[in-house]
């Protein structure tokens, strides 16, 4: 398999995954609205408590606020929002996980709001498939792998895909 394969047949409109040669990659773990996500790890620069959110009229439901982090205006998406997930408050476990994506050949800074932020681990592109054409809630297009590990799946979001409506339909290169 190649180092861009995505192990298996291709989902039209999906990002490749960038496995090692060992048919491995890194990811970060985490909590929201009851599920497991993961994102590269290569994606995250910090991981910090919720910082105070300014809300942006007229923004999309998706990135619909933004944080001073650092003295750098970010903005902060709710993967919830993508997802169709209920609004939930943050708790004491709540970050805020800051990612460098590049969209349109522009790169940024993005947070990413999870209930809990769990480890680095790696997968093995073994564990890993598409998501199937039914019985899963979410849109097809935004899911790049589900990973079995243990009794659990784990979803690695299509950051591309996600975001791309809210960036002016940019989205060409996270990830890759």
């Amino acid at each position: 398999m190649s180092a861009h394969s995505t192990g298996g047949e291709a989902v039209k409109g999906v990002a490749a995954i960038a496995w090692d040669a060992h048919g491995e990659l890194e990811v970060l773990t985490f909590d929201l609205g009851g599920e497991r996500f993961a994102i590269e790890a290569t994606l995250v620069r910090e991981i910090v408590e919720l910082l105070p959110e300014t809300k942006v009229p007229g923004a999309p439901a998706l990135v619909d606020t933004v944080v001073n982090h650092r003295g750098r205006i970010v903005p902060v998406a709710d993967l919830r929002a993508a997802f169709a997930m209920v609004a939930a408050p943050p708790t004491a476990e709540s970050r805020l996980v800051v990612v460098e994506l590049t969209l349109d050949d522009e790169t940024l800074l993005l947070g990413l709001r999870a209930d809990r932020v769990h480890e680095v681990v790696t997968f093995a592109e073994a564990n890993s498939e598409d998501a199937p054409s039914v019985g899963v809630r979410w849109p097809r297009a935004y899911v790049r792998r589900l990973v079995r590990s243990g009794d659990d799946v784990i979803v690695l979001p299509d950051l591309a895909a996600i975001l791309a409506p809210a960036f002016d339909g940019a989205g060409a290169g996270i990830g890759e």
